[in-house]
């Protein structure tokens, strides 16, 4: 098949860790390496953000990705973006009309509207992954979503105009049926995480953790936003004796002390106690996550709402316990009480005390890791991510009616 993956704001060509670059960009990679391992003629549309990147870049395995001249060529907040998305879908109906691709897998609600107008003209099949949905966004984020306002009613337009809703996870489902896109509309397909990267076996003498003291190690990954909760893991740290707290993500190490975030959770560390156990690492080379989840006891997944995380995963590949706030996609990852603890998202006591229970019991986090590497195995592989993206696509490419099971 001949699958145009439109993502126009998450390359896969980006560095991880920037405030607009997280589990999108890897979902777009992975999935369109596994694709391309298939033998799919895949194509990477994303937008041109620098003047001196080439028009088309090779991945390997054989996708490609090309930069869309949408805009300035600069750096630009993810928000910005949306004006300049009819330009985006202007250089996608020129670019289709010369070489038509079987299917449209748009990833966000920006790329779901340039790939709309850019599949029009051409009847192109679109099939649309939200990643997040703004109604989630605005509910928690309130006063501080910086979306356009357009948003939510673009996104209800996109899921009745698309030929399938890829969702990630079965609160998705429910979450798109209150903004009026019927469950028959969409198929669930959830993230995948490296299981050959991410795995439980020795670690090199070389890895970005830092020394460890006579403590239990808590880690948490991710993007340096608000969002991700990492003020919660803090203040349950002080509830939480004989154990320090690493957090992996944001800018490089040099550059942290220019980020916000970062200066608000150091703050907030000193004052509840914990300064001297918390520990932020900046950006790490993903090369070195498995090692650094290797080397914690649990890792903690507390973001105030979260689409679908895949933090999750790689932990649970790598045989490591979670304890994660019973948010969206936590609910499909996490098997709560056998690969981890689920609890409940602002109760820090709740976190505290589901730590230290774990933390007291050695066998039981060897067990709930154990079984996480295995739930990964079953589940949570590319491989299986891409058999059903893959079946999705060839139905809406054949024209068959889907059912609104799994796929």
């Amino acid at each position: 098949m001949r699958i145009a993956m439109v993502s126009e704001h998450a390359s896969p060509l980006a560095a991880l860790g920037g405030v607009d670059a997280g589990g999108q960009n890897v979902y777009v990679a992975r999935l369109t390496e596994e694709l391309a391992r298939r033998g799919h003629d895949v194509t990477v549309y994303t937008r041109r953000d620098a003047a001196e990147l080439p028009d088309r870049v090779p991945l390997p395995g054989g996708a490609v990705v090309e930069h869309v001249p949408a805009g300035p060529p600069e750096v630009l907040p993810k928000d910005d973006l949306f004006a300049h998305m009819p330009a985006f879908g202007a250089h996608l109906a020129r670019a289709w009309r010369h070489e038509r691709p079987d299917v449209v897998h748009a990833h966000f609600w920006m790329s779901g509207m340039a790939s709309l107008l850019g599949a029009g003209p051409h009847g192109v099949p679109v099939v649309q992954t939200y990643h997040a949905l703004g109604t989630v966004k605005r509910r928690h984020q309130g006063r501080e979503d910086t979306s356009p306002r357009e948003r939510v009613g673009i996104e209800r337009q996109i899921g009745r105009s698309c030929e399938r809703v890829l969702a990630t996870c079965t609160d998705e489902v429910h979450e798109l049926a209150d903004l009026g896109i019927s469950p028959n509309q969409v198929s669930v397909v959830p993230c995948g995480v490296d299981a050959a990267h991410f795995h439980p076996g020795a670690d090199p003498a070389t890895g970005p953790a830092p020394a460890r003291e006579q403590r239990h190690r808590l880690l948490s990954c991710g993007r340096l936003v608000r969002r991700k909760g990492y003020d919660q893991a803090i203040r349950a740290l002080a509830r939480i004796p004989h154990a320090e707290l690493v957090v992996a993500g944001g800018p490089p190490a040099s550059r942290l002390h220019t980020e916000p975030e970062a200066e608000r959770l150091l703050k907030l560390a000193a004052a509840e106690g914990v300064g001297d156990r918390v520990r932020l690492l900046g950006a790490v080379d993903p090369a070195h996550m498995p090692a650094l989840m290797r080397g914690a006891d649990l890792v903690l997944c507390t973001p105030t709402y979260e689409p679908f995380g895949i933090v999750p995963l790689e932990a649970m590949a790598c045989a490591v316990p979670v304890v994660a706030t019973d948010v969206g996609g936590h609910r499909d990852s996490v098997a709560d009480g056998r690969t981890g603890r689920l609890v409940p998202e602002g109760d820090c006591a709740a976190i505290a005390a589901a730590v230290r229970d774990l933390l007291g019991s050695e066998r039981t986090r060897r067990r709930y890791g154990d079984a996480g590497r295995e739930r990964v195995l079953a589940r949570f592989t590319w491989r299986r991510v891409a058999d059903g993206v893959e079946q999705v696509y060839r139905r809406v490419a054949a024209g068959h009616e889907v059912g609104s099971e799994v796929a």
